[in-house]
Parts: structure tokens; C-alpha cells; sequence
């Protein structure tokens, strides 16, 4: 395949529909080298994407408990085991253990199988009867932080997005109410006389003890066990009534919380000039997280923090109040010149560490101008599974409505779930080295855990204390072969893999998800093919992007755009065919075309290229990568471009630069934005008013066709992308023209297109890079 071939691969082949299928598991490798050496030979891990809970119409619910293995393996029966229908006997297939059937499958035969043994169903959700007199399952927690320290207008945009949401509240639903400034402020809502709230200083720790003295709940911590009697100052505390002080159902305080954000006004404590505000996020954070344990341990609550600026006092601080001193850049990080970031990472650490064993998700919505910490807080959003939004206003669109998606039902609803654990069990020739991912290790050693570890590892179960039916996660497999399974000589040989989920749905019931994979082991040394088939571009590169991005995170000196350089000229060269030193004659596989395309647009994109992006702006990004499903990921790391003209239907177009004309329209989707862009002919009949006139029909029909296709795209999406309308040669043309691929830049040779543009950069074109890679990829 020349350079040409493999720049230009990629466009016009539609993707199939739904690659994910009712499992929600796609893997880089669909068929698995024997050994540790041959896989490391593959270059790209041996990982799979997995969406725990996605919401498919061909999951099975069965109304009773799943039949499991006997321990230590405890998988859950599937299509894949073997059964003796006549002894009612099933065999495991990870573990090979025989099991009896118990009485109440009396009436199995192979005419009358239960749903789980069904072929087609992989995937099988569990939602057994409750008994009898059990208590309704608990309603929802929502627990809302509100900073304070804003100005008038933002705090009247955030006022009026709090009644909003007050109102798509469930009526059950408890509702709490923190606000912080200089100091942080709990209110009692259920002291309905008059106004009552709790002051805490915002300069000093305060420990869990503290607060729950402070608040008369000392007596009833998580260190109680359910329902018995706690004994706070001699007298019995009953647990009802203190959460329904800070806590309570939304329709009971409405009119209070209404009145409440009627009453609220902007910090008041004086701001010296050339000073930030004193704002105290980390004390605020530690108050609500310490009146959930105490309250509601153990069931579904989020904390939705709603931050205007960065946190300049108590624990958590990221900045001085100087405002001579600006807030930690990616160079700072560096070279060890933030001083206050390791010491806020370690205070968010431990407080991710209290809200997991809680059970409680942490939501972050930073709407600012100026980064606000969410590099610090990175740690305790994405280890409880919680939401993060990134704006820069309370005003903008991105915060209104994706605030707004939260709390709404029906299809557009993101389903919220809620203490999700979930396990993995597999074939014994293969260890689990960790996820990559919005959850946090349970350290629940075993013989399935591999020596290196990957993100969260150690583990062969995990804790998603918040999850939802788009959260996706990556878990990395190492091989190692025992020196028995060699000595069988069995090739061709299955494997299989089980991952258990179980969560609280959206509406509080107790849920199981059984996901059961099988996949081929390979003997990669005879035989490449077979590998080669198996191999899955997208997922490959998406793993490779959450892989480099902790790696980045992880270790100081990690260069990534070189490692990913020779990963790709070791994969070329392994897979590809070619005569020794002659890049003229570099083929390679249809299943790996698209992968340097992929690679070329990684290396340039903000995952890699942190410059001109501030810490907490890359801490975003490479959180919903880490959390997105792999078709999302793929369009962060390689943005959609479609092109409008008056001679043909909207179509693909290269992401290029050629691709721009005068007379085209482009929609550029890089999901965190989505950018209409008019070439200049089509700006300047726009600003002439041609759409409006009747003779021109058609115009105004190529007008609203990108529109409606990017308000279809901003629906469908959390968070809510950022939608920029822009002309060729205007200011915010440089959205779109920072994604393409300069083939035409400033000092190119050829000639440019009539009407098209160039990018003024040094950055190699596409063309190029593969033409290089082609010439080391054949390097004897």
C-alpha cells in the first residue's frame, strides 16, 4: 500500500451500526496469542472496552437469582457450559468444576432450557423478586455544594439552573444544600421557622469526628451496624430524624430550598484588591461527604459540587490569594513550581478514599474562566464514578444543559446508577493487570491477578460507586500460560471471559448484569493470519490513547509522541508485507490501514499535545476518554467532518485541508466541540441575505442542514459539546483548522486550490509521516 493509499484510508466505508452488540465488549486482539512472548510481539495490549450496563432491547431480564459456580470460582452459569441434561449436570467453562443442578431446575431438558443457557444470550441481566416484607428500595441523594464567591450574574445563571433542576427532581428524592465562600455554610432544611445554618471556617482541616460533633450526629457513623441504636450524649439518636434535618424529600422542601436560593447572595466577606476570593472547596467538599457517611451510608447519594474559581484556602487550596501568582501550568507541573498540588491531590485521595467506602459519587460542574482544580480533583470524580462538566460560565450553553440532562427522564434521561461492584472472572492462562477507568480497586487479591500492574489493579473486583449506560471502562489482560495448559497440545482451544456487574438502577432496585466472551487462542508464531483478522483498529487505538494518557500522568520523563512513534514502526513491521529495504513495496492488512491514520491524529491531539491547554482543561479530556465508549473515543482522538454543497448530499470529507472550498459549508465533530464552518462564497451570500429571498429556496435548505445534523449531535451527548459557528478566514476558524491535516501549509511546494486554505504550522502532513513510517518500517 503506498503512503498515498494509507494517508487517504479511512473515509467512505460506514462503520457497522452498533459494533458494540449486546455485550458491550470490544476488544483490541479478537483472537489471542498462546504466549507472554508472542503477545508482547503484537505491540498493542491485549485489552478489551467494556460497557458494564448499556442499555441494548436484546438483554434478557430474568425475574430470579443466577445459578453460580462453587467458590473460589463463582461464575455465573452461560450458554457456553457444557450440560448433561440426562444427570443435570453444567461445567464450567472457566474452571472446569462440575455442578449439580439444584431441585427447582427439576424440569430442565434440552427442549426447555432456562434463558441463561440460550445461545444468542451472552449478555443476561438478573432482577430477582424481592421478598416479602422488604423495605421499598432507598430514594435518590442529591446533596448540593453551591460556590458563592461569584459575581452577581453568574450567580443569578446558577440560581436559576438549581430552580430548574429542583424542579425535574423525583418528589422522593432527598435533597440537601451546602453553600461556601470564605466560610462553608450547611442549612438545615428541615427547621422550617426560620432559616438555620451551620458555619464552618473554611482555613482548617476539620476531620469526620469534628463535623459530626459539631452537627449532634457523633453518635451514629458508619461504624454503627444498620439499625442499631447509636447513643450520642447519652441519649438516643434516632437515625430518621437527623437525615431528615439536612436531608429531606424534594416535594416536602421546595418552598424552603426556593426561598433559600431567593435569600442567597453573593460571598460577603471583603476581597483586598490585587486579591482572589477566599473561597474554601475543600472544606465544603469534606462537610457534605461527612453528613452523607453519617446519614446515608451505603446508598445511592451524589455530592454535585458546583465550582466558580479555584480554591485559595483550607485543604484542597490550589492557588494564594495573590493575584500576582498565577494558577499551576503544565510547565509548573513540570518542574515541581506548584506548590500546593501534590499536598491538594493527597486531600482529594483521601477524600475519594471516604466516598467509595461510603458508597457516594462525587459530580464536579467547574464553570469558570480561570481553571478551577479539577486536576486535583480528577482523583475523587473519577474514582467514585462521578460527572464532570468543564465551562466557562454558568451562562454558557455547555453548563445550562448539561446540567439540566442530569436530572431529566425518559429517553433522555443518562440513566444513574448507582454502587455498582463489578468482578471479573477468566480462563486460568490469563491475569487481570488492572482498568483504566472510573472506578477504584476493591484489592481483592487472587490467583487471577497479574505481577503489573495497569490503573486500578491488584484486584479481580472493583467498585463503581456511580455508573451509568454510557460509562465504559478498559480492562488490560496479561497472558501467562501455566506449564501444564502447554504440555495438553490442544491448539485451537477457547477462551472465556465473565464480567458480573452488580448496581442499583435509576430507580433503586438491586440489578445483575452477566456478560459472558469467548475468544480463539491463536499460535501467533505459525500462524499471523488469524491474528491479523482479529485485529480491531478502533478499540487498538482508543486503548492506546487511555494507556499513554496515564503513562503521561504517571511518570515524569514519559514521552509519548516517541512512544507511540516506535509502537507504531515495530506494529507496521510485524504485520506488514514488504521486501527487506524497500518501502516501495510496504503492504498491509485492511485491518490495520486506518491505524497510523489514527496514530497521526493522536499524536497531534490534546491528549498528547498538552501545549496551549491549561492542567485542568487536559484532566477533563482525558477523563471522558477514559470513561466514553470506544465510538465517542475514536471521534476525540480522529474528528468527523462532513461536507455540504449545492451538487451533492452531505458526504464525508478527508480531514484535510483540501477539503475546504468557498463554495462548501463544513461540519466539523471533535465532540468536546462542533463547529459549522462556511467557506467564503457561502459567508458573504449569507451576510447578503440570500437565504431570506423566495427565488432562493435552496440556499437556505444547505443553510439549516448543518445546523439541524449539529443540534442532533449536541442532543445526544453528555457532556453537552460546545457548538461554534465560524467563517473561512475569521477568528474561530482556527477550531476546525487546528484538526486538519496540513497537507498545504506555508511553505509548501505545490499549488494551492483557488478559494481552499493553508495552515501555518511545521507539523508534518499525513502524507508525509506515512511515507516516513514506511521507510523505518522495512529498515532491516
Amino acid at each position: 500500500m503506498a503512503a498515498a493509499d494509507l494517508a487517504g484510508a479511512g473515509f467512505g466505508g460506514a462503520p457497522s451500526p452498533d459494533p458494540e452488540g449486546p455485550d458491550g465488549v470490544r476488544m483490541t486482539w479478537n483472537a489471542w496469542p498462546r504466549s507472554k512472548v508472542e503477545a508482547s510481539k503484537c505491540v498493542v495490549p491485549v485489552a478489551a472496552s467494556i460497557s458494564p450496563i448499556r442499555s441494548h432491547p436484546d438483554v434478557p431480564v430474568l425475574p430470579y437469582t443466577p445459578l453460580r459456580c462453587k467458590p473460589p470460582c463463582s461464575a455465573v452459569l452461560n450458554p457456553f457450559c457444557t450440560v448433561d441434561f440426562s444427570n443435570r449436570i453444567w461445567t464450567c467453562p472457566l474452571c472446569f468444576s462440575r455442578n449439580v443442578f439444584p431441585p427447582h431446575y427439576h424440569a430442565i431438558s434440552e427442549s426447555n432450557v432456562p434463558g441463561e443457557l440460550y445461545p444468542q444470550c451472552t449478555t443476561v441481566e438478573y432482577a430477582p423478586q424481592p421478598a416479602p416484607h422488604t423495605p421499598p428500595p432507598p430514594p435518590p441523594v442529591f446533596l448540593f455544594v453551591l460556590d458563592t464567591c461569584l459575581i452577581e450574574e453568574e450567580l443569578a445563571y446558577l440560581k436559576s439552573a438549581m430552580r430548574q433542576a429542583l424542579g425535574l427532581l423525583p418528589e422522593n428524592a432527598l435533597v440537601g444544600l451546602v453553600t461556601f465562600g470564605t466560610q462553608t455554610q450547611l442549612h438545615e432544611l428541615g427547621f422550617a421557622d426560620l432559616s438555620k445554618v451551620y458555619v464552618f471556617r473554611g482555613t482548617k482541616e476539620i476531620s469526620r469526628e469534628e463535623i459530626l460533633d459539631q452537627l449532634g450526629l457523633s453518635g451514629r457513623g458508619v461504624g454503627f451496624p444498620k439499625g442499631a441504636p447509636a447513643h450520642a450524649n447519652g441519649l438516643q439518636q434516632h437515625p430518621a430524624t437527623s437525615v431528615n434535618r439536612f436531608l429531606l424529600p424534594a416535594s416536602d422542601c421546595d418552598y424552603q430550598l426556593n426561598l433559600l436560593l431567593d435569600e442567597l447572595q453573593t460571598d460577603q466577606w471583603p476581597v483586598e484588591a490585587g486579591n482572589r476570593a477566599r473561597r474554601c472547596t475543600g472544606v465544603a467538599l469534606s462537610i457534605a461527604a461527612g453528613l452523607l457517611g453519617a446519614c446515608l451510608p451505603g446508598t445511592g447519594a451524589r455530592i454535585i459540587a458546583l465550582v466558580g474559581g479555584p480554591c485559595t484556602e483550607g485543604p484542597g487550596m490550589i492557588v494564594s490569594k495573590d493575584l500576582s501568582e498565577p494558577v499551576r501550568s503544565h510547565k509548573d507541573l513540570d518542574k515541581d513550581a506548584a506548590p500546593y498540588f501534590h499536598k491538594a491531590v493527597k486531600f482529594y485521595e483521601n477524600l475519594a478514599k471516604q466516598l467509595v467506602s461510603q458508597g457516594h459519587v462525587l459530580d464536579l460542574f467547574a464553570s469558570a474562566l480561570d481553571q478551577v482544580g479539577v486536576a486535583e480533583m480528577k482523583v475523587a470524580v473519577e474514582r467514585t464514578g462521578g460527572l464532570v462538566v468543564l465551562s466557562e460560565s454558568f451562562g454558557h450553553a455547555v453548563f445550562k444543559d448539561s446540567f439540566k440532562r442530569i436530572f431529566e427522564k425518559g429517553e433522555q434521561s443518562l440513566g444513574l446508577s448507582f454502587n455498582g461492584t463489578l468482578d471479573i472472572n477468566c480462563s486460568k492462562d490469563i491475569k487481570i493487570q488492572g482498568i483504566i477507568g472510573p472506578c477504584t480497586s476493591m484489592e481483592k487479591k487472587g490467583a487471577l491477578c497479574a505481577d503489573t500492574v495497569v490503573g486500578q489493579g491488584n484486584t479481580t473486583s472493583w467498585k463503581m460507586c456511580g455508573l451509568d449506560s454510557s460509562t465504559s471502562l478498559t480492562v488490560f489482560f496479561d497472558i501467562s500460560p501455566s506449564e501444564r495448559s502447554n504440555q495438553q497440545g490442544i491448539t485451537n482451544q477457547q477462551l472465556y471471559i465473565q464480567f458480573m456487574t452488580s448496581y442499583q438502577n435509576a430507580n433503586g432496585q438491586m440489578r445483575l448484569r452477566v456478560t459472558t466472551v469467548t475468544r480463539k487462542w491463536v499460535d501467533s508464531s505459525a500462524n499471523k493470519e488469524e491474528l491479523v483478522e482479529g485485529f480491531d483498529q478502533e478499540t487498538a487505538a482508543v486503548v492506546l490513547a487511555r494507556y499513554i494518557s496515564l503513562k503521561m500522568e504517571m511518570e515524569e520523563e514519559f514521552d509519548a509522541t516517541r512512544w507511540l512513534d516506535r509502537s507504531l514502526i515495530r506494529l507496521c513491521s510485524r504485520f506488514g508485507d514488504y521486501r527487506k529495504d524497500d518501502p516501495t513495496t510496504f503492504t498491509i492488512n485492511p485491518n490495520f490501514s486506518i491505524f497510523p491514520q489514527f496514530m497521526f491524529n493522536l499524536r497531534r491531539s490534546q491528549f498528547v499535545q498538552v501545549f496551549n491547554n491549561s492542567p485542568d482543561e487536559t484532566a477533563y479530556f482525558r477523563m471522558l476518554l477514559n470513561r466514553e465508549s470506544v465510538t465517542n473515543s475514536v471521534v476525540m482522538i480522529q474528528p468527523s467532518l462532513l461536507s455540504y454543497s449545492f451538487n451533492a448530499p452531505p458526504s464525508p470529507a478527508l480531514l484535510d485541508v483540501a477539503s475546504i472550498a468557498p463554495d462548501r459549508i463544513l461540519l466539523l465533530d471533535a465532540y468536546f466541540s462542533v463547529v459549522i464552518f462556511h467557506g467564503m462564497t457561502i459567508a458573504q451570500w449569507r451576510n447578503m441575505g440570500y437565504q431570506n429571498q423566495p427565488e432562493h429556496q435552496a440556499f437556505a435548505q444547505l443553510l439549516q442542514a448543518p445546523q439541524d445534523d449539529a443540534h442532533l449531535i449536541i442532543r445526544e451527548r453528555f457532556p453537552v459539546p460546545r457548538l461554534v459557528v465560524c467563517d473561512q478566514h475569521g477568528s474561530q476558524a482556527r477550531f476546525l483548522l487546528a484538526k486538519l491535516n496540513p497537507s498545504a501549509t506555508y511553505n509548501s511546494a505545490h499549488e494551492v486550490a483557488p478559494g481552499s486554505d493553508i495552515i501555518f504550522t511545521d507539523d508534518v502532513s499525513l502524507q508525509v509521516f506515512c511515507e516516513h513510517l514506511q521507510r523505518l518500517a522495512v529498515q532491516s
